[in-house]
């Protein structure tokens, strides 16, 4: 649940802790707006602030799943500038993500790593309760490829944001953000599975 603003105190707390840390970021949008509606913080601008102040290791960071309208002919071209790895939702159309997350933790090494999950990174086939759907994402099978793809990282910590049930009266979002936490608690380091 919560907004993507939620990531922001946590990353503040975090890189307090250990410094700049590296991101696995999956959405629809970069979140990195200037502001919305004569705001700077907004759950469109997270990620902005956070490389203004400094808390995130820009050469480890990467997103994944990425698409939708944009009011700008390049709409990636700050988060590249910045050195974020941006994964488009097209380049994950049909595929095994698993090669993808090989990638992912080679770039991200052993330093600290932070996972931040937007539902809307899932077609909204799959999670249709979210305040910015767009069409074309990622599937549930998808999603747990990305989550296992980053056991054995630093992971200092992980959420999952944007679930707005009312939105969805299935309750097939709740269910899919729920089993997906799950996931990111199981590839925490030091937890043993089967």
């Amino acid at each position: 649940g919560g907004d993507h603003t939620i990531t922001y105190p946590i990353l503040q707390a975090l890189a307090a802790k250990h410094g700049p840390v590296g991101l696995v970021h999956v959405d629809a949008h970069t979140d990195t707006g200037a502001g919305a509606l004569g705001e700077k913080i907004y759950h469109g601008s997270t990620f902005r602030l956070c490389v203004q102040e400094g808390l995130l290791d820009c050469s480890r960071v990467v997103q994944i799943g990425i698409r939708g309208s944009s009011y700008e002919p390049d709409p990636h071209k700050y988060c590249r500038e910045q050195g974020f790895r941006v994964v488009l939702a097209e380049e994950c159309w049909m595929k095994s993500l698993e090669p993808l997350m090989r990638e992912v933790r080679a770039q991200l090494g052993d330093k600290p790593v932070y996972i931040s999950f937007d539902i809307d990174g899932l077609d909204p086939a799959y999670a249709p309760g979210t305040g910015t759907p767009e069409i074309a994402g990622l599937t549930p099978a998808q999603a747990l490829e990305i989550i296992r793809g980053c056991k054995g990282l630093n992971i200092v910590g992980c959420d999952l944001v944007e679930v707005a049930p009312m939105y969805d009266v299935s309750g097939n979002t709740a269910l899919l953000g729920a089993n997906l936490l799950f996931e990111m608690l199981c590839v925490l380091p030091g937890v043993k599975t089967l």
